[in-house]
């Protein structure tokens, strides 16, 4: 297919475009959240709970008032707050009880550093220890210690067709248990909210977080306060991978500390504190059953998930919705089951960590699809070649198909590969691919975002958008749309979208919706100023409108290049003149799609990405060692607006996937707390673990995407430990039934895979 759209030929999507905000990141001149300062602002640290469980008892804080320096104490007895979160199952400082190690009790403000740390260890609490559970299955049991009232805090059920049915014209069928650990998203910038409140009581918030508009009267709710009297503030984010997407305690507490000090106050989280007191990927444990017929047809899923959710509801309490996508979605089936559980532990609780829910739910898929394939003596990708979903489909939970390269993906990493290639002992491949929401996801009553373009009189062209640029490229890509769209160069276009009081709305950064989203609403907005701009010209050039064309800022008559002016030219026509007005445009797009039903029923994104990835292993039986020697990956990502950012996103996403895979773990002490909370001792990967990421672009031109784009934010993390665990089982003939796959683990399957029929 030519790059054209609407018979005009592309000149700036599908460039090789560097991030607009690239060069002043590696200049040093971002200013992140940490570093701004206001004057008279203020230290704030939070005092967290050292026990998983216990009761409160009582909480003196006269002594850290005392300590010099100090402007601010604040615990549950001397503040007004409300709970928070779904099911509001939370609360900003801890009342009555603590349910992980790590829950907040207390926080101060202070003038330095140090007076700050001096008054957390003048506060004395007084705990009563309770009986934790951190296994999620334990807590399932009638005698187990109640995290709250129902240690199952949802559940996730789903079902289609005629599962007994189905079953019964299965030539075979594969059961297995898939687990997959308590882990981190890892972002460079720790999590940091300063607050101020001026002299008439409006308070201002810097934070990261992605979902500003409902972060705002999320604030209000929990601190009873006016959100019209609330501005939030996007500085730039040093990343954050879904980590930031909640509204955490550490925001209510740094506006209730402003608030009580009548200072700014900004809390900045230590890395220890980033992975003890922020928001993690809860671990799952799938249990999964896959029956296909003699020719390799997939008729059924059949799945119970155990979600170990943490202490509280957050995001990550809804990951099962995207699990059940997978499970049900993947490729055609004919019936499928989920009964699921969210089950509340002792634990650091789960976020929206990228992916959400879609590399554990892959690793079980993907995993069980090649014991299918070993099964019926088939070739694993030959498998999946016969199952994949094709335009026009219409899934089990009423997903429409609109544009699906999953086929064209596995022919070309099969073929990158070298698939079905002679290998060394202890070498192989493996194959995985995925499915994941790649126009938005309407979770909420609107899934839109708003845009706002103006033009002055220079010909400067600003984008202010309702999006939320955390690192992604996503100014870039709206820039891009909007120059393409209006017919302008791309070096004419900024984007804007740090503050609420100045950008129009939008539900907020997640699903890999950004692009899709908000770029087709750029989209609109450049178009409206592109038809004004035709027909202001119109005017001067004495031609129609539909007669006129606009390529790289210049307007002419169609066939006539000669009869032309410059849009800047144009721009001040329409302002300078008796009667004239500026050149704005607005724009509201919300996909069309629809929330799905209480039978999980329901077209949930406007267009679904698709991928394929081959890793090749090798595997030192003596050790345990895993070592990726290559990752071929193809994406099916609609249409590349940028290039260059798509495939910085899928590697940056298959390294989080190879870290996933071979390392990275948090694990706990018996008493439930974090061990060694550092990078290193997390095991995440530096560059010298990373292997050669071999990338392709499948473009299958979304109908509905700007420009035929799809999301791809979270597609490369996905099934990276599923082909890492398939090419590490036809390696070693032992199935990975967990991950990461740690070379301790390895031997502990090898070794039982030795053992001798029916010995324990």
């Amino acid at each position: 297919m030519s790059a054209t759209t609407e018979g005009r030929r592309l000149k700036i999507v599908g460039r090789r475009v560097p991030k607009l905000d690239g060069r002043q990141k590696v200049a040093g001149a971002t200013v992140f959240a940490s570093d701004i300062r206001l004057p008279g602002m203020l230290v704030g640290k939070i005092l967290r709970s050292p026990h998983p469980h216990a009761r409160i008892a009582s909480v003196d804080i006269s002594a850290a008032e005392r300590v010099p320096g100090v402007h601010a104490v604040v615990h549950a007895g001397n503040v007004t707050q409300h709970p928070f979160g779904y099911g509001l199952d939370n609360i900003p400082l801890k009342t009555e009880k603590v349910r992980c190690v790590g829950d907040e009790v207390a926080a101060v403000a202070a003038e330095t550093e140090d007076a700050a740390e001096a008054a957390l260890d003048a506060i004395e609490v007084v705990y009563e220890p309770l009986p934790a559970v951190y296994d999620p299955f334990a807590a399932l049991e009638a005698d187990a210690p109640r995290v709250h009232e129902d240690n199952v805090s949802m559940r996730w059920d789903f079902e289609h067709g005629e599962l007994a049915e189905a079953e019964s014209r299965a030539a075979v069928v594969v059961e297995g248990m898939y687990s997959s650990p308590l882990s981190a998203p890892g972002s460079i910038e720790t999590h940091t909210c300063l607050a101020s409140f001026d002299a008439d009581g409006h308070l201002t918030v810097w934070t990261g977080v992605h979902m500003v508009f409902m972060y705002r009267k999320a604030l209000a709710d929990a601190l009873g306060l006016d959100w019209k009297r609330i501005t939030v503030v996007q500085p730039p984010i040093g990343g954050s991978f879904g980590g930031k997407i909640d509204i955490d305690p550490i925001d209510f507490i740094t506006v209730l500390l402003a608030r009580r000090a009548r200072r700014p106050v900004r809390i900045s989280f230590t890395r220890e504190e980033e992975f003890t007191g922020s928001r993690v990927r809860q671990p799952m444990h799938i249990k999964l059953r896959t029956g296909a017929d003699a020719e390799g047809n997939i008729l059924f899923r059949d799945a119970d998930i155990v979600s170990d959710n943490g202490a509280y509801n957050a995001w990550g309490s809804h990951a099962l919705l995207v699990v059940m996508q997978t499970i049900s979605s993947l490729y055609r089936l004919q019936a499928a089951r989920m009964r699921s559980r969210v089950v509340y532990t002792n634990k650091m609780y789960g976020g929206s960590v990228r992916g959400f829910g879609d590399p554990e739910a892959t690793f079980a898929v993907e995993s069980q699809t090649d014991e299918v394939a070993q099964a019926l003596g088939m070739d694993p990708i030959e498998l999946r070649l016969r199952n994949v979903n094709q335009p026009g489909d219409v899934t089990p939970q009423g997903m429409r198909i609109t544009s699906c390269g999953l086929t064209e993906c596995l022919e070309t990493v099969r073929r990158e590969s070298g698939w079905g290639r002679e290998l060394p002992a202890g070498r192989a491949l493996g194959a995985a691919c995925f499915i994941h929401v790649g126009g938005g996801a309407r979770i909420y009553p609107s899934d839109g975002c708003g845009t706002l373009v103006k033009v002055d009189e220079a010909g400067a062209v600003t984008v202010i958008s309702g999006a939320s640029e955390l690192g992604q490229g996503s100014e870039t890509v709206i820039a891009m749309i909007a120059a393409e769209e209006m017919g302008v160069p791309l070096e004419a276009v900024s984007v804007r979208n740090s503050d609420t009081d100045i950008k129009p709305w939008d539900v907020g950064a997640h699903a890999s919706r950004t692009t899709f989203v908000a770029g087709n609403s750029a989209r609109l907005a450049a178009r409206e100023i592109r038809e004004k701009l035709l027909e202001t010209a119109a005017e001067v050039l004495e031609a129609a409108p539909e007669d006129l064309v606009i390529e790289d800022g210049l307007i002419s008559v169609r066939g006539v290049p000669e009869r032309a002016l410059s849009y800047e030219r144009v721009v001040r026509r329409r302002l300078l003149r008796q009667g004239g007005n500026t050149l704005t445009a607005d724009a509201f797009y919300d996909p069309p799609t629809e929330p799905q039903d209480a039978r999980y029923l329901g077209n949930i994104s406007a267009a679904y990405g698709f991928g394929a990835h081959v890793a090749e292993v090798e595997v030192d039986v003596e050790t345990g060692l895993v070592q990726v020697l290559s990752l071929w990956t193809a994406h099916d990502v609609g249409r590349a607006i940028n290039p260059l950012g798509v495939e910085g996103q899928i590697a940056g996403g298959a390294v989080m996937g190879l870290g996933l895979a071979l390392t990275e773990e948090l694990r706990l002490t018996p008493e439930g707390a974090l061990m060694l909370p550092s990078p290193r001792e997390y095991g995440m990967l530096t560059a010298l673990g990373v292997p050669p990421i071999h990338i392709n672009l499948v473009e299958t031109i979304d109908p509905e995407g700007p420009f035929g784009a799809k999301g791809v934010g979270e597609a490369g993390v996905i099934p990276v430990a599923a082909a890492v665990a398939n090419a590490v089982a036809r390696a070693t003939g032992v199935r990975p039934r967990s991950y990461p796959m740690a070379p301790w683990k390895v031997l502990e399957w090898l070794d039982e895979a030795r053992k001798p029929a029916g010995r324990a």
